[in-house]
């Protein structure tokens, strides 16, 4: 075990420092885009506070063109960072990275596909949980393991099938084959990976534990170094993990999804 959290730790450190090696290279085209996120999710939100009592058709429509935005930027990104770790040249054309509609589509659907695979599990796993209800007479205890077993499930389902969006733009993958492949790389490479992003999330919850703790200055420091060095240093650091790890891959192109499971 030890042997594996030092290989683990040693696999994370490489992704991290290649990530932050493309990052310097590269640094205000991947932060622009990462700023384009903020300024569309922020702007997203306040247009919803300001007419949430105006038409509703209206309001769906305004609410479907920033998620179609939204994630369309963040393909972006993933799509020219691609392209910077494959190409030599010093200048990437942002307009290369742009994804297609047919990209988009495969994401949108094999987004909604997850959605409803959610659903069914947290379905069939309250339906497991009834018994503890009259096992322990006790609807609270059976609410609180649902929960807890409904975060984990999450947590780890969700890492499981964090790349395939990268099968769609990089491979031009099928929505459902995206989301078999990315069950297929990460199997055996779950520890390492939730390793990676616990690291990229230490600054991002430190900031929302000083702002909790009403430190406004620190929150705000945090909030800064989050936006502008953590986020885009993690989206790199994501698609270079996805890049090593299909490197390593040695299983089928077309996996199948039970037996990658675990």
């Amino acid at each position: 075990m030890i042997q594996f959290l030092k290989d683990s730790t040693f696999a994370v450190n490489e992704v991290i420092n290649s990530a932050w090696d493309v990052l310097k290279r590269h640094y205000f085209s991947i932060a622009g885009l990462c700023l384009l996120l903020f300024l569309t999710s922020n702007t997203s939100g306040i247009l919803a506070f300001y007419f949430r009592d105006f038409n509703p058709v209206f309001s769906s429509v305004m609410a479907i063109s920033f998620v179609v935005i939204y994630f369309g930027i963040q393909l972006t990104l993933f799509k020219y960072i691609f392209h910077v770790m494959d190409d030599e040249r010093e200048h990437v054309s942002l307009s290369d990275t742009i994804p297609s509609t047919k990209e988009l589509s495969y994401f949108f659907i094999a987004m909604l596909g997850l959605l409803l695979i959610i659903l069914v599990a947290f379905a069939l796993l309250a339906v497991l949980i009834l018994p503890v209800i009259y096992i322990y007479n006790s609807t609270e205890r059976a609410v609180d393991l649902f929960a807890f077993l409904s975060i984990v499930f999450f947590i780890s389902f969700m890492i499981r099938v964090a790349f395939y969006p990268f099968f769609i733009i990089d491979r031009h993958e099928r929505p459902f084959k995206a989301i078999r492949l990315s069950f297929a790389i990460t199997r055996g490479n779950f520890f390492k990976l939730l390793l990676l992003l616990t690291f990229l999330t230490i600054l991002h919850l430190l900031s929302i534990y000083f702002n909790y703790r009403s430190y406004p200055m620190l929150s705000a420091g945090m909030s800064l170094v989050n936006s502008f060095l953590i986020v885009p240093l993690s989206s790199v650091a994501i698609a270079l993990a996805y890049r090593q790890m299909m490197k390593e891959y040695k299983g089928e192109d077309d996996p199948g999804f039970i037996k990658n499971i675990i």
